[in-house]
């Protein structure tokens, strides 16, 4: 009796800023691996995210969103996502229920002509919007491009998805399986940690805060019984006035960040930490060459 044959391969999720890449990631996933945020612009790096399926493995790329670049940072972040597109096997491009193409989506859809993988639309946020908005959508997304698949979904709630990982099948080939059963990704714990500090500034800061704000681990270590881990982390700012506000007034605000990026860090890595946080100012750091290396942006 023949074996059945072991399908796999790489997905990149692709799309402009906000409209849910990581929350699907993590809901693919069935983890958190990669933050959430109702800022534009938050994920920075690409996350892969493994999901292991009966016969048939994918590794999912959750990819900053594709926007016009202000600063050096943010070039890496676009070369970051578009890189991805001659990496992968299939790629998700997600688009937001209830929104007809704009100027973003379209200049997407004009780099993916060149691709010649298969292409699934998928539009998300199907629960906060009327029912009957779709079809229009849908019909105005199939004349602008040839996708293979378009799918409406919740990434939040999870509608569709099932049908979505059912038709993976149909276009993986045999392949290997390319990480153990059970790794979810491939970030080091080093990079997590300074993403879960960075996630809890972005929830309780506003305006430009979020932007020009970035977190650098300086030190990470177990202690010597294996009880505790400690980690130092710097987090960057461009101006005084933005030192000030992360660190509120008495020392509140960086209190607040850092008890709950410990807490949500002694969760995952299921032992304590001693987390301790400084603020450093480093003007215009988004385009220092130096800094964006020293936080792992490989310009």
């Amino acid at each position: 009796m023949s074996e059945e044959i072991f399908k796999s391969g790489f997905v990149s999720i692709i799309g402009r800023s906000n409209v849910g890449k990581s929350t699907l990631l993590n809901k693919l996933i069935g983890e958190k691996i990669s933050i959430v945020s109702d800022k534009p612009q938050t994920t920075r790096n690409k996350i892969l995210g493994v999901k292991n399926f009966p016969g048939m493995q994918v590794v999912f790329i959750d990819t900053p969103g594709i926007h016009k670049p202000r600063h050096k940072l943010n070039e890496y972040m676009v070369n970051t996502a578009l890189s991805t597109l001659d990496e992968v096997d299939i790629i998700f491009f997600m688009v937001e229920a209830g929104e007809l193409a704009g100027p973003g989506d379209r200049y997407i859809m004009g780099l993916l002509d060149k691709i010649t993988k298969p292409v699934f639309l998928l539009i998300n946020k199907i629960d906060i919007v009327q029912k009957d908005t779709l079809l229009p959508q849908i019909d105005e997304y199939r004349r602008l491009y040839k996708f293979e698949e378009i799918f409406p979904i919740s990434a939040l709630c999870g509608d569709n998805l099932d049908k979505l990982n059912e038709s993976l099948k149909k276009y993986l080939y045999e392949g290997p399986q390319y990480f153990p059963e059970d790794i979810v990704t491939d970030q080091p714990v080093r990079f997590i940690a300074s993403e879960i500090i960075r996630e809890k500034i972005y929830q309780f800061t506003y305006h430009e805060i979020p932007y020009s704000i970035a977190v650098g681990i300086e030190d990470f270590q177990e202690a010597e019984d294996k009880n505790l881990i400690l980690i130092r982390a710097i987090i960057y700012v461009e101006r005084d006035s933005q030192k000030g506000i992360i660190i509120g007034k008495g020392g509140a605000m960086l209190k607040k960040v850092g008890q709950l990026a410990r807490e949500e860090l002694e969760a995952i890595l299921g032992i304590k930490v001693f987390l301790e946080l400084w603020v450093k100012v480093k003007d215009k750091w988004q385009s220092d060459d130096t800094v964006l290396r020293i936080l792992g942006y490989k310009v």
